[in-house]
């Protein structure tokens, strides 16, 4: 139940991923016994939009658009929903949410993240996590949190000359 992470891919179709994720998300809350409320769900389908991390102030106009309280604790709780179910990712260098193509199974994840059209592709990051805690065990040292964020330039950008935007 899981879509498939686009990549750095050009002409990449995200009306499909925003489909695949609520549809993903649906089926999880129902079989978790949770609510996507539908300020939730819209949410999750603008983090979707396009792959580039987005902030919470970066949500509220179109809450309130649609309707919705666009008050920063409204959002900020969607958003806590959201990635306490394994739907979103928070980017902590951004301060800022992608969605999870892999929510139906718990994993650990950094990210690329494209300097020059600020989209931002999962890793799956599980062999820097062993040699951190390898390291770390080695020093006595208890990792609590480990974040794995790289800053560079996808294709796209790097044939422009890091001038690409996305759209």
């Amino acid at each position: 139940m899981s879509q498939e992470d686009p990549g750095f891919e050009s002409n990449h179709d995200h009306q499909h991923c925003i489909v695949q994720a609520l549809e993903t998300a649906r089926a999880l809350c129902r079989e978790r016994r949770q609510r996507l409320t539908p300020i939730r769900e819209l949410v999750l389908k603008l983090v979707w939009h396009n792959h580039q991390p987005l902030g919470a102030y970066d949500l509220l106009p179109a809450l309130a658009n649609a309707g919705f309280n666009s008050a920063p604790p409204t959002v900020y709780r969607a958003l806590e929903f959201l990635q306490e179910q394994g739907f979103v990712h928070r980017i902590a260098s951004l301060n800022a949410y992608v969605g999870c193509p892999h929510p139906d199974r718990p994993h650990r994840s950094g990210f690329l993240i494209c300097r020059g059209c600020r989209r931002a592709v999962e890793l799956n990051t599980g062999m820097v996590h062993t040699a951190l805690k390898s390291s770390a065990d080695e020093l006595g040292f208890e990792i609590e949190q480990e974040m794995v964020e790289v800053v560079g330039l996808c294709p796209d950008c790097r044939a422009t000359g890091g001038a690409h935007a996305q759209s």
